[in-house]
């Protein structure tokens, strides 16, 4: 009975706060100060026809590389919190994939590696950008290890791919800093016809370093997290 009433009065709490929210919600009719600029200016200064990629890669890339970093900080600390002792672990037992789920990946995992290069190859034109294509890439990754259960993924290449990807990135924003108005400013290379898949300067390649680094941290993950040893009891 008691649990019930404060189950009422949170939900009735709730409720109160909600409606005093929307009673008081505006539309604003305008863009903030910030917001109204980006808007105005970003296509212009940047070359890229995606509003959000000229923000997130140029503007705000200070904020892109530090979740970059986050990523590959996570990613590590998953590998560390998991490499388990040979005398405390067991040999870890797969069952076999179905027959279904094997032939769906040998036609989608190809599929799937192309559209990811594709969503950030075309991030500065279209949505999408290098944490959405470097996800599908990693989900291709998924995809084969659970059809083909204990295959392991080369750390070694992941590694390198992941380091290469973020040396490149910050090379790219220091080259900005050397060449351009500041670091990451993509202004260093040409912004070329607006809309065309060669344009926005550095952005692209940017945007190729940014999914190959997410997609190598992420598959790293998952490689660790499928290959988790059997404790011994």
């Amino acid at each position: 009975m008691v649990k019930n009433t404060l189950i009422l009065l949170l939900t009735l709490g709730i409720g109160l706060i909600m409606y005093d929210v929307y009673e008081d919600f505006k539309f604003q009719e305008s863009l903030p100060l910030l917001g109204d600029y980006y808007a105005r200016n970003a296509a212009s200064e940047t070359g890229s026809a995606n509003l959000v990629t000229a923000v997130v890669v140029t503007y705000r890339g200070f904020d892109t590389l530090g979740e970059v970093s986050i990523l590959f900080l996570t990613a590590s600390i998953i590998s560390f919190m998991f490499k388990y002792k040979e005398e405390h672990a067991t040999k870890k037992e797969y069952r076999p994939a179905s027959e279904l789920l094997i032939s769906s990946t040998q036609v989608f995992t190809p599929i799937m590696l192309i559209v990811g290069i594709y969503i950030f190859a075309n991030g500065h034109l279209s949505p999408g950008g290098g944490f959405q294509g470097g996800a599908v890439i990693a989900s291709a990754f998924l995809l084969m290890l659970l059809a083909n259960p204990g295959m392991h993924l080369s750390h070694k290449i992941i590694s390198r791919v992941e380091s290469i990807s973020g040396i490149g990135f910050v090379l790219a924003g220091v080259a900005g800093l050397v060449y351009a108005g500041g670091f990451l400013d993509n202004t260093v290379l040409s912004k070329g016809e607006f809309g065309h898949l060669l344009s926005a300067g550095l952005i692209p390649i940017i945007y190729i370093f940014i999914g190959l680094k997410v997609g190598a941290e992420l598959s790293n993950i998952v490689s660790t997290m499928s290959h988790l040893p059997k404790e011994n009891n």
